[in-house]
């Protein structure tokens, strides 16, 4: 008995994917021709083997990936003009790579799988028809998949403009520090446990609370020792600040700092400073928290 399929498609690279994948598959009795007519090329796959259900689960799974790598990216640009039209090209190019990169994250199991999605839908459909218009498959049943690509551009919009006020928050703390005098010629910040505690030049510890009615940035309710270093260094604006991180590697908070502050933060992990606060950094929170 043979079992035969036609892929229609126009697309040059979709056929020459598919002839290619066809014909290193690891199955016997595998055989293809190629027509045209007026409104597609046509793929047809013939199968004579007894295997019908490993043929199936293979054809299905080349159609899949065909689909995500040859498709996706077409229909995030689709989604992406549709729903935010009002944004401008460069930022839905930002918006564009941010999906590509949640996408092409492993780790996110919500759009990794969609994957399995196309793949089930694909074989469902092989299995009880011998025609798949592949551009109508994808538009009109896998809808599924389509709403996670929905989902994968919301979440990539919602965390580009996180991104805009970001970069808009650190410009404006930029220009703020170039308009103001340093009234202090360094101060270091010894951070640890992702807490931070500031010591002026003689190294005594500058109580942060001093300077909260003046304050030129605030997060938000619940302040942290972050955000009050962050306030009181605004405030002073030193002409240096020495960092020392304190048994650990720079995060969010000290990136913030260099782009903030820029040529005025110097790095240090192995001075005189960190030597000492290394083996003894809770004693040094503490005391900061009196």
């Amino acid at each position: 008995m043979v079992n035969s399929i036609c892929i229609k498609t126009n697309n040059n690279n979709t056929i020459n994917t598919l002839l290619n994948n066809l014909e290193n598959i690891d199955l016997n009795d595998i055989y293809l021709s190629q027509n045209s007519f007026k409104n597609y090329k046509n793929v047809i796959v013939h199968y004579r083997g007894n295997s019908i259900d490993l043929f199936y689960s293979k054809l299905a799974e080349i159609l899949s990936e065909i689909i995500i790598n040859f498709y996706e990216k077409n229909i995030v640009k689709r989604i992406i003009n549709c729903n935010y039209f009002y944004f401008n090209d460069i930022e839905k190019n930002k918006i564009y790579n941010i999906c590509f990169d949640s996408l092409s994250d492993n780790q996110n199991s919500e759009f990794s799988e969609r994957k399995n999605i196309v793949f089930i839908s694909v074989l469902k459909y092989i299995i009880y028809n011998k025609n798949m218009i592949l551009d109508g498959f994808i538009n009109f049943r896998l809808k599924d998949y389509i709403s996670i690509l929905d989902e994968a551009v919301d979440f990539s919009v919602n965390k580009f403009l996180v991104e805009r006020e970001y970069s808009e928050f650190v410009n404006l703390l930029k220009i703020y520090i170039n308009s103001k005098e340093s009234q202090i010629p360094l101060v270091h910040l010894i951070y640890a446990n992702q807490e931070s505690t500031l010591l002026d030049e003689a190294h005594n510890i500058i109580n942060t609370n001093d300077h909260v009615f003046e304050a030129k940035y605030l997060s938000d309710i619940s302040f942290s020792s972050n955000d009050y270093a962050l306030n009181t260094l605004l405030t002073l604006l030193p002409q240096k600040i020495y960092i020392h991180l304190i048994n650990c590697s720079e995060d969010e908070f000290i990136n913030t700092l260099k782009l903030i502050f820029d040529d005025r933060i110097y790095l240090c992990k192995d001075c005189d400073i960190c030597k000492i606060y290394k083996s003894n950094n809770l004693k040094l929170f503490n005391l900061n928290k009196k």
